[in-house]
């Protein structure tokens, strides 16, 4: 796991910057209800998605675990961020009308306790907009992932579309919208794939103990073509839910 409070110097420019980051802010906005007056958006990170959920009448919250994340959006919003365990809210029932979360529930082993915070911080009508299934969205259909393919399995992702549409139906939450977007920026190259996994990254992507041979994968990825060559950007999904009144 990533230690993000030392990571969050460095965050935004390894994760895509302003284009991706407006690309994800549109996205969700796009499934908010006209009516909606306050969103939460948990796992803020630094808060450069979070000052482009904003729209007239909107007043937007962040929280974050992370004491370094949350100090940087702090001081990009202005305020509005508390630091928090998004596992257990730092606000009452049925206090506000949205709440998001970005790239956040496939880094979180119990997301079903986050769904159901957020189940309980939202008020009757409200909505939950949450993005579901990243690691596969990474998976573009390019000669990188035909090396890939055969070894990585998503059955266990705690983002797992269906598993959190469990989860959201457990607290009352049913589905009313999807949208996906571009994540700008993060194409890969052969080279740097082939140099997280020879770093032993993302060996849970993988169907068996030593993540699928990851070294010898990346000895393959290393023979392909046009080493620095970015391949397409990945494509997120979010999917909107709404509190049953």
């Amino acid at each position: 796991m990533l230690d993000y409070d030392r990571e969050a110097a460095v965050y935004d420019t390894t994760r895509g910057g302003v284009p991706r980051a407006a690309a994800a802010a549109a996205a969700v906005l796009g499934l908010l209800p006209d009516r909606t007056r306050t969103l939460l958006d948990i796992g803020c990170g630094t808060g450069l998605v979070t000052e482009r959920l904003h729209r007239p009448g909107l007043r937007v919250l962040g929280c974050d675990g992370s004491y370094g994340m949350a100090r940087m959006a702090a001081d990009r919003l202005g305020g509005g961020v508390v630091l928090g365990d998004v596992r257990r809210l730092p606000l009452r029932d049925a206090s506000v009308d949205a709440v998001s979360a970005v790239w956040l529930l496939h880094l979180v082993r119990r997301s079903a306790a986050v769904v159901a915070e957020v189940a309980r911080v939202l008020g009757p009508g409200g909505v939950f907009v949450t993005t579901v299934d990243k690691d596969a969205g990474h998976d573009v259909g390019s000669d990188i992932d035909a090396v890939l393919r055969p070894h990585r399995s998503f059955a266990a992702a705690f983002d797992r579309a269906d598993f959190i549409e469990e989860y959201a139906a457990a607290g009352g939450l049913r589905p009313v919208g999807r949208a996906r977007f571009t994540g700008h920026g993060q194409g890969r190259t052969p080279r740097s794939a082939a140099d997280v996994l020879s770093a032993g990254r993302f060996a849970s992507w993988f169907t068996d103990g030593d993540g699928g041979g990851a070294r010898r994968l990346a000895v393959e990825l290393r023979r392909l073509p046009d080493q620095d060559r970015r391949r397409p950007d990945p494509a997120y999904t979010l999917v909107a839910f709404r509190k049953e009144t």
